[in-house]
């Protein structure tokens, strides 16, 4: 059972109708592309099919007239350096970067060369971009959400498991937005009657013992916060939800579809086919100085029922109306 709901959070992308658009035919352009999954990730497939069609709609076509050399992280931040350096030192005509830590990696080796971004939290606070209207550098792209989002998390938790009185907040503590989400919780967290335990997500170890820990208590849930290291141990963390019996809420669909719970969050896939626009734009002289840095304009909530019974949860009637997507 599916629905869509469209909130309208930032300026529309304003583009010229793409029969109108004739490509240059001058030479290949270049695109570099640094991601923090593996390449055979399911969810770095996704994002990145999204992003290829996209530009095939634009008339960009990979292999044709376009060339796009990837970069693959897999969150180990030494590799992210190294492969930030190796793709500036190709020249292309555009980088795109997923998450901060991609982007500040690229801003390190090049302050010229244009840069767009998804799934940033916070450009201005991360010092990327001058202010979100007028970028002002060498880079631009999509932000994946306010921090007051993370408030909604809590809320989302306690309407499907309202005995939960403990809540897990796993965050990145290395980046800005892993404080800054976990500040939105904590300003919410008193009305709700909850305690909260942050706990770090950098390392597999540290995680499983955290969670393990925590779930020694009863009456305790989870919301994993977004960041780059998210995807990157969604298994693990899935796992150790239904293992220790935790209502857990997360960020994105794909959590949920991986056996999460409950999701609430931003289209990412959204972002990415906003993110080919900008590059047809920067490949047709506009610079990233001028493109807005944009919020998204399309946010879904997922619940997965199947979890829910093995929870042994009931789900009000009001959040099953509002959610955009049921799994059985």
């Amino acid at each position: 059972m599916k629905r869509r709901a469209f909130i309208a959070t930032g300026a529309a992308l304003m583009t010229t109708p793409l029969a109108l658009r004739a490509q240059p035919a001058d030479r290949v352009r270049r695109i570099g592309v640094l991601m923090l999954l593996a390449a055979e990730d399911s969810v770095a497939q996704t994002r990145i099919g999204a992003f290829q069609q996209a530009l095939r709609e634009f008339g960009w076509i990979d292999g044709q007239n376009l060339r796009i050399d990837y970069r693959w992280s897999v969150g180990n931040a030494d590799q992210v350096r190294i492969d930030a350096a190796q793709l500036a030192a190709m020249a292309p005509d555009v980088l795109l970067a997923t998450g901060s830590p991609p982007v500040a990696a690229l801003q390190q080796t090049t302050r010229t060369l244009p840069i767009v971004f998804v799934l940033v939290s916070d450009p201005v606070g991360a010092g990327f971009v001058e202010g979100l209207a007028r970028p002002g550098g060498n880079a631009t792209g999509f932000t994946n959400f306010e921090y007051g989002i993370s408030a909604k998390w809590l809320e989302l938790l306690k309407q499907i498991a309202p005995d939960v009185t403990r809540v897990a907040v796993l965050r990145d503590p290395a980046i800005a937005a892993g404080a800054g989400q976990l500040g939105a919780v904590q300003s919410v967290a008193p009305a709700f009657g909850v305690e909260l335990t942050p706990i770090g997500v950098r390392d597999p170890g540290d995680i499983e013992r955290a969670v393990a820990a925590f779930a020694r208590a009863p009456n305790g849930g989870l919301i994993l916060t977004a960041s780059a290291l998210a995807p990157v141990h969604r298994d693990l963390v899935i796992m150790l939800a239904a293992r220790h019996k935790l209502p857990a809420v997360y960020h994105e669909r794909y959590f949920v579809a991986g056996g999460g719970l409950i999701s609430y969050g931003p289209d990412q896939l959204d972002q990415y086919r906003r993110a080919a626009a900008y590059v047809d734009r920067i490949f047709r002289g506009e610079k990233p100085a001028d493109l807005p840095v944009q919020a998204p304009t399309k946010y879904e909530l997922v619940i997965n029922l199947t979890t829910v019974r093995a929870l042994g949860l009931t789900v009000p009637q009001l959040l099953l109306a509002r959610a955009n997507e049921i799994i059985e």
